[in-house]
């Protein structure tokens, strides 16, 4: 798998992986989280996780697992 970025953006819908993305900037990757979250947010089973892939942080996830 090939990234381009630090800031791993993954949808994912009934636990299968839809879309993601790689971004090298936390700004933008957390600006695409919110983006998808109301792009994609009432797809059933929805989950969106935003990453940091060189430490293995979940950053943001919706819905919010707490």
């Amino acid at each position: 798998m090939i990234s381009s970025g630090r800031y791993h953006l993954l949808l994912e819908s009934g636990g299968r992986p839809v879309q993601h993305g790689w971004w090298g900037r936390e700004e933008i990757a957390r600006d695409k989280f919110r983006r998808w979250v109301g792009e994609y947010g009432s797809m059933p089973g929805a989950r969106i996780i935003l990453t940091d892939d060189k430490n293995g942080d979940v950053l943001a996830a919706w819905p919010d697992p707490r």
